[in-house]
């Protein structure tokens, strides 16, 4: 008897490679779409908790009305995030927002304030 004989024929065994093949890269590329989502989330996540604390600066300031961290949480709900904490220290605003992505929370925190009193010049000016 010849090995051929014993182990068979290999026939076929190509489409089994090539399937297996496309698993692989299917399964790549779910985990990549899913990691990339993540981070846009969280990115977005980020971007409303600093505009939420920039608002309630706003309003510290006096610069628009209303209490700052009211203002913090309209901004949060139109950036579609919801304020978890809004902390006022002086004339700082400390936020946390956050959000879910499937199973999980993502949050994010931001401080705003005024100023400095010394601000550097931009240059451009007389």
């Amino acid at each position: 008897m010849t090995v051929r004989q014993l182990l068979g024929s290999d026939r076929g065994s190509s489409s089994v490679l090539a399937a297996g093949g496309l698993v692989t890269i299917t399964v790549l590329a779910v985990a990549l779409v899913g990691s990339h989502s993540a981070l846009a989330v969280r990115s977005r996540t980020a971007g409303a908790a600093d505009a939420s604390a920039l608002a309630a600066a706003d309003a510290l300031s006096g610069a628009v009305v209303g209490a700052a961290c009211d203002r913090a949480a309209a901004t949060a709900e139109a950036n579609g995030v919801s304020l978890s904490a809004c902390v006022v220290a002086g004339a700082e605003v400390t936020v946390e927002v956050s959000t879910t992505f499937g199973p999980l929370d993502v949050g994010a925190r931001a401080t705003a304030g005024p100023p400095p009193a010394t601000a550097p010049s931009r240059g451009g000016g007389p």
